[in-house]
């Protein structure tokens, strides 16, 4: 059985609060698809990328103990680095704001070594509609925990998705545990 694990109180609400902030002080990019192309009928975000943010090492120390603490208790995969850099998205109402169903693991360099893909709740859930994160592990769709500063793991081959933002903007966190191919 696949099992999606999370982690109530990955990061408190303080820490939310400063990860919102430096989403908010750092320039934003328009979030792109694999190879950097853009389809806005498919993902419609901005992102900040974690390193390029001053002051921003210590959220990466706290992914690790995440990922360590689930991967040993519930995964047990081979992870051997964090390839790439954390992101912070931003879904708004304004434009819908959302991501389709897809699965993080592909054919690039990087994303053919996805394993498992960890998404913190930055956002107050009372603050936006919508936005759901869904992830399909069966032929049932399970939801995501809403609750600030919880991070929810799962497999990267799952397929997921942000269902549309219809008011106010919902944050979150974003970064993926990488290791050799699955066998």
């Amino acid at each position: 059985m696949i099992t999606i694990h999370s982690i109530a109180q990955a990061f408190t609400s303080a820490e939310c609060d400063m990860l919102a902030q430096m989403a908010h002080d750092a320039p934003a990019q328009d979030a792109k698809l694999v190879k950097q192309s853009a389809d806005h009928n498919i993902r419609r975000s901005e992102l900040v990328w974690l390193d390029d943010v001053a002051g921003a090492e210590w959220v990466m120390d706290r992914i690790i103990d995440v990922v360590r603490d689930a991967n040993r208790a519930v995964y047990n995969f081979d992870l051997t680095e964090f390839a790439e850099s954390a992101q912070i998205a931003r879904y708004g109402s304004e434009r819908q704001g959302h991501f389709d169903w897809h699965s993080d693991i592909g054919h690039g360099q990087l994303a053919g070594k996805r394993k498992l893909t960890i998404v913190a709740q930055i956002s107050d859930p009372q603050e936006y509609a919508g936005g759901a994160l869904e992830i399909m592990a069966s032929t049932a769709v399970t939801t995501a925990p809403r609750d600030r500063g919880t991070a929810t793991v799962f497999p990267s081959y799952l397929l997921h998705r942000v269902t549309p933002v219809t008011q106010g903007q919902r944050q979150s966190l974003t970064v993926w545990a990488h290791g050799p191919a699955f066998r």
